[in-house]
């Protein structure tokens, strides 16, 4: 056997080895590579921290009741308004920029509250912003207040986080577990399929007869 027909079959048995694994060992791989990437995402990925505040809306004497609920979705639309958070900004301490891309707010359907929620990578920080925009918030709608016949009070600060909001390497790991077993899968329904040969010789059919010209012999 020359040196060029053994690099061949040294090139051929792996090849061959991998049509042998087993289908499930494409889902297998795709498990192990995704959770071991998301794992490392969330282990390197900077932490995130969320602080919440809350304010209500109190109707006056003369007042409807039923007013606070509107005037609350109202609120919790404006607060995140230029208007409100140029004056966040120097409680804050932050420019303007951060505290529109950090700070969310939430009403509910039911109760005359807004809930302010701000997030960053410092607890203190924070905590900070969402009282901040919070407390802007108090001082414009205590503005309008003769027009409203309503008041917002802080029902509760918000407090420096323990614990992170952002998601944990364990979490993040399993979603990319779960996401490379999803890969590994289709890619094993999309595969080529190898079409299985008969072994053994094959049979070969015997050539159509030719008829006879018996015209000559009539």
């Amino acid at each position: 056997m020359t040196d060029k027909t053994s690099a061949q079959h040294r090139a051929v048995r792996p090849l061959a080895r991998a049509k042998a694994l087993p289908p499930w060992a494409l889902v297998a791989a795709g498990v192990l590579v995704g959770g071991a990437l998301g794992g490392a995402y969330g282990a390197l990925k900077t932490p995130t921290y969320s602080a919440t505040s809350y304010v209500v809306v109190v109707p006056a004497e003369r007042s409807d009741p039923s007013d606070a609920l509107g005037f609350a979705q109202a609120y919790g639309r404006v607060a995140t308004q230029i208007a409100v958070l140029g004056d966040a900004q120097v409680w804050a301490g932050v420019p303007v920029s951060t505290l529109r891309s950090s700070v969310r707010t939430a009403t509910s359907p039911d109760a005359p509250m807004v809930a302010v929620t701000a997030t960053s990578s410092r607890p203190d920080l924070a905590a900070d912003m969402a009282n901040a925009v919070s407390r802007a918030l108090t001082r414009h709608a205590d503005d309008t207040s003769d027009a409203t016949h309503v008041e917002l009070q802080q029902f509760a600060r918000a407090v420096a986080p323990t614990e992170p909001s952002s998601a944990s390497p364990l979490l993040t790991g399993l979603v990319g577990a779960s996401t490379g077993g999803l890969l590994g899968g289709m890619l094993l329904l999309v595969r080529p399929r190898r079409t299985e040969r008969p072994e053994g010789p094959t049979a070969s059919l015997p050539a159509p007869a030719v008829a006879a010209d018996t015209r000559g012999a009539l």
